[in-house]
């Protein structure tokens, strides 16, 4: 039970700010109306999948430095967490998108980038998978993602910066403190991404646990 308190804590902050994100108050702004809910739900996908992939980029270091194969698929457990909670990022936004600005893809500098990224790590699994001898799977693999993880910041956090963009925070657009998020939002927001977080963490640790069973099975 001690070892599992991180996990109780995920599901009770995800189902928290779920029933609390589609039932709480939020405050009426202008353009965003009761779509700002989806707040607590696209923002924390965007979190997740961020740290998933840090996580995955410091096992691909140590993999590197160690040539331990637990670090190797752990690397790639993360990096598949994160791809899914990147779809569901890039999902939610253009749920979102769709209501805010009349179009679910708005030709958005930070949606693009956020499309490339996503893109970028699918080339990753494609690229593992082409590899059948597993050091040189492995090796290949944890230098791509190294380099991939830099590039992706760029991409999400930099270049939106640099021109104009419908998001909030990017390209002269105020962010959300602008908007005034209130406490009663924040209360909601910040559990809500680290309930996202703790449960892409598990994820990927189920995953790969189910890995190391399989190439148990297999040998």
């Amino acid at each position: 039970m001690k070892e599992n308190w991180w996990k109780i804590l995920a599901s009770v902050l995800v189902l928290y700010s779920a029933i609390a994100g589609f039932l709480g108050e939020v405050p009426q702004l202008p353009i965003l109306h009761e779509s700002i809910r989806n707040l607590y739900f696209h923002v924390p996908m965007w979190f997740s999948m961020v740290i998933l992939y840090l996580i995955s980029v410091i096992y691909s270091v140590k993999y590197l430095s160690s040539g331990n194969e637990n670090h190797d698929l752990k690397s790639v457990e993360y990096v598949n967490a994160g791809v899914v909670f990147g779809f569901l990022g890039l999902a939610t936004g253009m749920i979102w998108g769709n209501y805010t600005w009349g179009s679910p893809w708005p030709n958005d500098p930070k949606m693009n980038s956020s499309a490339i990224s996503t893109l970028m790590y699918l080339a990753y699994i494609v690229l593992r998978n082409s590899l059948e001898e597993e050091q040189k799977r492995a090796k290949i693999s944890a230098v791509y993602n190294i380099f991939a993880f830099p590039i992706m910041i760029v991409l999400l956090f930099i270049l939106p910066r640099m021109t104009d963009s419908l998001h909030p925070g990017n390209g002269g657009n105020p962010g959300f403190s602008s908007y005034d998020l209130d406490s009663r939002m924040r209360g909601v927001f910040y559990p809500a991404c680290l309930g996202w977080i703790l449960l892409g963490v598990w994820i990927a640790d189920l995953q790969f646990r189910i890995r190391k069973l399989q190439n148990k099975q297999l040998n």
